[in-house]
């Protein structure tokens, strides 16, 4: 089956998906939305697979957000390099007139040294992530919703961690006035608090909460040919942190969800979530927090936003949020312990059988670059696992020259203009 690499028909993705020799399986547009699952051990193509997908969306016109976890996902605003193997790759999947080319791509930095920088305020954050982000037992939490209380009833922002402290102190030196109103507030928990935020400073979250603050529709942007814009966060650095990694794109998430009106059924997803390293986000996740996820999860794709989780195991994923994940991508799994076997049983039984061949043995022989996958058909329903290879990338696999970043971020001039200098705020009540 020849097909051109950018097919004009309505069930194609510009390539997004997998080939097999048979036939090519292609992401639906309009199913696209209904999230999905990258997973298999390190080394197995998730990376690759990645790209493929993100580039696909970008060129038919959804923006995209990813982590960029290793510092390899860069190279997607380069053009890919010609070789033996990928000539080779291109003639076996019948793809026409193959191009290399690189993506509009805009590098984003909570560190703000190597993209525009990212920040957003304490008070975005709120008192229930920020309690998870801080590791505070339910009584502590209780004592930080208070807080967060007073200022919202005081009209206070909390920008930054200074006003956290102030916010703290002040609520301690007044906790008698307020404790008919809102409730005991012990100095322990306070104490407790304020020394739960010396290591998130430490992790640089000093430089992450400020202003000004990001706005998230700065990231839906398109290109004026049409191409969705790809939002790379800088997550190399910020992985030392991971509690600080995670608590952002569960915000992201969550502010998406909060702020987008509902869209109902599109032709294309209006913009595409990519989750990296998502066990970080669900490890010792307290129950409630989970249940915020699943919330989010469920009803974002009414918004008209695709969220896709990448990560080594499903079985890193809470059951809740897997059942929500309907486009499944699996690569290689290796089984040396008795877990390891159960997780490969459990990724394996997830699909929809095929007769022609039994998943749990198909996901020990994958090599690099190939997947089993079921997505859904037209008609909103999984497909049959089948077992297939994934298309080359057009840009490149490597990360991006210090001359391609450069010129990503002179291309992103207005946004840095924009976040680029903190605002330092003097007074603090």
């Amino acid at each position: 089956m020849i097909r051109k690499r950018n097919a004009a028909g309505q069930c194609y993705l510009d390539g997004v998906g997998t080939g097999s020799d048979t036939k090519h399986v292609n992401l639906l547009l309009k199913q696209a939305n209904r999230h999905g699952l990258i997973a298999g051990t390190s080394g197995t193509g998730k990376t690759v697979m990645l790209k493929v997908m993100a580039e696909g969306f970008s060129h038919a016109g959804a923006p995209v957000f990813m982590a960029d976890v290793k510092g390899d996902i860069t190279g997607m605003c380069e053009a890919g390099a010609d070789s033996s193997d990928m000539r080779e790759r291109i003639e076996r999947f019948g793809i026409e007139d193959w191009s290399y080319q690189g993506c509009p791509v805009r590098l984003w930095d909570m560190h703000s040294d190597r993209g525009i920088p990212v920040r957003i305020t304490v008070s975005d954050m709120g008192p229930t992530m920020l309690s998870r982000l801080l590791g505070l037992t339910g009584v502590q939490q209780g004592v930080l919703d208070i807080v967060f209380r007073v200022a919202d009833d005081k009209g206070m922002l909390l920008i930054d961690l200074k006003d956290l402290r102030a916010m703290l102190n002040y609520v301690t030196e007044h906790a008698k006035e307020y404790e008919t109103t809102y409730g005991k507030v012990s100095s322990q928990s306070v104490g407790a608090i304020l020394r739960a935020l010396l290591p998130i400073e430490d992790e640089g979250g000093d430089v992450f909460f400020g202003e000004p603050a990001l706005d998230l529709t700065d990231w839906f942007a398109c290109t004026p040919t049409g191409e969705g814009c790809i939002n790379i966060l800088n997550a190399a650095e910020l992985m030392q942190s991971p509690r600080v990694y995670a608590m952002f794109l569960l915000w992201m998430l969550s502010e998406l969800f909060d702020t987008l009106p509902e869209a109902g059924d599109l032709e294309k997803p209006k913009f595409v979530f990519f989750f990296d390293e998502a066990h970080l986000l669900f490890d010792d996740m307290p129950t409630g927090l989970v249940d915020k996820v699943v919330q989010v999860v469920k009803l974002i794709r009414s918004k008209g936003v695709g969220v896709y989780f990448i990560t080594q195991s499903p079985s890193d994923i809470p059951d809740e949020v897997l059942a929500q994940l309907s486009n499944r991508i699996q690569h290689g799994l290796r089984a040396y312990t008795p877990a390891e076997q159960k997780a490969v049983r459990a990724a394996a039984t997830s699909f929809r059988a095929n007769p022609v061949f039994d998943s749990e043995e198909a996901l020990l022989e994958l090599g690099t670059g190939e997947v089993l996958v079921s997505l859904l058909n037209a008609d909103g329903r999984p497909e049959v696992v089948g077992r297939a290879k994934i298309l080359p990338p057009q840009c490149s696999v490597a990360a991006a020259s210090e001359a391609s970043l450069a010129d990503a971020l002179d291309a992103s001039r207005e946004l840095l203009e924009k976040y680029g200098q903190a605002i330092e705020k003097h007074e603090r009540f």
